[in-house]
């Protein structure tokens, strides 16, 4: 088989698909929908709980009994260290509309054939469904000889602790009712770790006690096909944004991603011992390769840059054969089933026809998928679900008539062309959102310029309009976003540039208690409105932007927020320096102390507290302090106890600190700095 190319992509895309929403009709759900937005998750939370498997001690006759129940493979599995951030980068890509991956190189998925190889579980069977439970105790009393304590249960599900501290250690000599009941509990203890491991933690429902009644009976269910719609299902609801966790069989999971997909694979070993069955027995206790700097986001573009170089469709072609069981190789043709895979109320769909290529097949336009609705068990205890899943079970029943095959003369160029407008493409962005932000923000300043200097003359009043309608839309986009000016429609950018050398104003604003007049000032009393929006901070002289040609050395009159007249204040802007001065109100203007000047900017909207720079401090002056012991004043505040409580920031030789008045209620105020 040909290995198809894949058509490159635009690098300055911004649609990460589908272009054609048919298929995958809940993206909006979808967990790659947020992380487009912005929205991270993480890695998520893995549940599987193989790491006490091997504390269980079984007897000879034990085993006899586990492998006759078709788990005689399962249990050799190990416990594999779970790489989280590598699965759940691949959880992003899984989509429930068709259960595939969706990667940039066409679908893929795990197949019936991939979990008799990797797990050797029986894929051909029995389905695996049976009666349902609210109560533990009925049922473990029959299979188990002993009910758990109202610790170990809710609902109808047992703490595998419980099982284990009672069940681990079966006597070598103890009768045949006992190794039985023992042999169940090990089984329950097995399934719940791996292949119907749950987010609840450490539970697993007893439901399935039943069908190990009788283990030549329970050898004859599909074991491979359950555990595939388990995981299948799982894979489904964490890839819902609104999720953080995941279950199923991980281990099967990661080890079928090291076997197709040349990302965070271990290195191997090539000694004979490595190519025994089942195959995940290959990954054995390997933790080779440099894993601790790889998160969510590494595998997400690895993924997201996927190459079919990368890709490996056929990766069991090269293995010895002659290691797997005849039941195995007689049912892996069920790869190719298109049939419904039955885990108690989980029915979930297995369509090898969207990947054909893992089967060694061209792959072609595979057939819509119809929608089918995802059943769950009732509440209700004593409820057999054969009856509620009849039509899921029909499609079981006919999935040796259900094999699909390829076209040869199907065309694969066209299969991706078709592929590549009904996928997600991509599911981190190629730019960044503040990358994109700014590149946007440019666009429309640059479109304001146009607008604002393109000349009228000439053309009709409708033109004229839309010219204007251009310079509003443009300045509305941009109005609030740092250093962008925004002018009312009509204004051009010259006059622009006149109104942003108009006056400067500072202004003081109260904050905090109004104190007794012999209550000590405390800086940290303040209300949790205003702690919350200016108490403790500190701004950098650095992001002021100095820029002495916007004052124009005239004074200005501010007026602070209070009705006292006294408390107005003139600010002259002169060079290098700014002189403070009061007005009491009767025409008469008491200069102050000239003081070091700040700068403002147009990146300032207020600030709070008084600025120093290179010694000399801006700040309120009390009323009634000659211009001689102005800014005495502020250095006495400066080294007054007050001050030391709060926070300062030395920022280029300069700094910034909060400076609280004099007891008086009306000097409770610091200057502020406001375009």
């Amino acid at each position: 088989m040909e290995t198809m190319d894949v058509l490159p992509l635009e690098s300055n895309a911004v649609n990460p698909g589908p272009v054609d929403g048919s298929v995958l009709y809940d993206q909006d759900k979808h967990v790659s929908s947020a992380v487009w937005d912005g929205q991270e998750r993480g890695a998520l939370r893995c549940h599987e709980h193989t790491s006490k498997l091997d504390q269980w001690r079984l007897t000879s006759k034990q085993i006899e009994l586990v492998e006759k129940a078709g788990f005689g493979h399962l249990r050799l599995i190990p416990a594999i260290s779970l790489d989280n951030p590598l699965i759940s980068a691949l959880v992003e890509r899984w989509r429930r509309e068709t259960n595939t991956f969706h990667f940039n190189v066409g679908e893929m998925t795990v197949t019936l054939k991939d979990v008799a190889l990797l797990l050797g579980l029986a894929i051909d069977g029995d389905p695996v469904i049976g009666i349902t439970y609210t109560s533990c105790n009925a049922v473990c009393e029959k299979f188990l000889g002993k009910a758990p304590e109202p610790g170990y249960a809710s609902g109808g599900m047992v703490k595998l602790s419980w099982l284990k501290e009672f069940f681990s250690e079966c006597p070598e000599d103890g009768y045949v009712e006992q190794i039985e009941r023992h042999t169940r509990a090990y089984l329950l203890y097995l399934l719940g770790s791996t292949i119907f491991s749950t987010t609840t933690g450490n539970k697993v429902p007893v439901m399935y006690l039943p069908l190990f009644g009788d283990f030549e009976q329970c050898g004859r269910y599909a074991w491979g096909a359950a555990a595939l719609a388990f995981l299948y299902r799982a894979l489904g609801n964490a890839s819902l944004a609104s999720q953080s966790t995941i279950s199923g069989c991980l281990t099967l999971l990661q080890c079928w991603s090291y076997y197709h997909l040349n990302i965070g694979r271990p290195k191997l070993k090539h000694d004979p011992a490595h190519d025994c069955f089942p195959y995940v027995l290959r990954w054995k206790g390997k933790q080779i390769g440099p894993t601790a700097n790889r998160d969510v986001v590494f595998y997400r573009k690895a993924l997201d840059a996927l190459k079919p170089c990368d890709v490996e469709w056929l990766p069991y072609r090269n293995m010895d054969s002659t290691n797997i069981p005849e039941y195995i190789r007689n049912s892996l043709n069920l790869g190719r089933s298109k049939t419904m895979l039955i885990c108690f109320d989980k029915a979930e769909r297995h369509l090898p026809d969207r990947c054909l290529r893992q089967c060694g097949m061209v792959q072609h336009i595979p057939e819509d998928v119809q929608p089918w609705q995802r059943k769950n068990r009732g509440v209700d205890g004593g409820v057999d679900l054969s009856a509620k899943m009849e039509l899921e079970l029909n499609e079981w029943m006919n999935r040796h008539i259900s094999i699909v095959n390829g076209d040869e003369s199907a065309d694969e160029v066209e299969y991706l062309q078709w592929y590549l407008r009904i996928t997600r493409k991509f599911v981190g962005r190629p730019i960044s959102l503040s990358t994109e932000f700014q590149r946007t923000n440019s666009g429309l300043r640059d479109i304001a310029h146009i607008a604002d200097t393109f000349s009228t003359e000439g053309l009709d009043p409708q033109q004229i309009e839309s010219i204007s309608k251009i310079r509003y839309i443009a300045h509305e986009c941009l109005r609030g976003q740092v250093d962008s000016p925004v002018v009312p429609a009509g204004t051009t950018m010259t006059e622009l540039g006149k109104r942003s050398r108009g006056k400067e104003k500072v202004r003081r604003r109260s904050f905090g208690k109004r104190k007794q007049k012999d209550e000590p000032m405390d800086c940290d009393e303040i209300s949790e409105d205003d702690r919350s929006h200016f108490h403790g901070t500190v701004i950098k002289v650095d992001e002021l932007s100095l820029d002495n040609t916007d004052l124009d050395g005239t004074p200005h009159l501010c007026g602070l927020d209070h009705e006292d007249p006294s408390e107005l204040c003139v600010v002259s802007v002169d060079g290098g320096s700014v002189q403070l001065c009061t007005d009491p109100g009767n025409g008469e203007v008491h200069h102050l102390q000239q003081c070091g000047i700040v700068g403002t900017g147009s990146n300032v909207d207020q600030l709070y507290g008084a600025a120093q720079v290179d010694g000399s401090q801006l700040g309120y002056v009390p009323n009634g302090i000659d211009g001689g012991q102005a800014c005495d004043e502020m250095k006495e505040l400066h080294d007054s106890q007050y001050l030391n409580s709060m926070e300062e920031e030395v920022v280029d030789e300069s700094q910034l600190s909060h400076v609280v008045g004099e007891s008086n209620p009306q000097q409770t105020a610091a200057a502020a700095v406001q375009v």
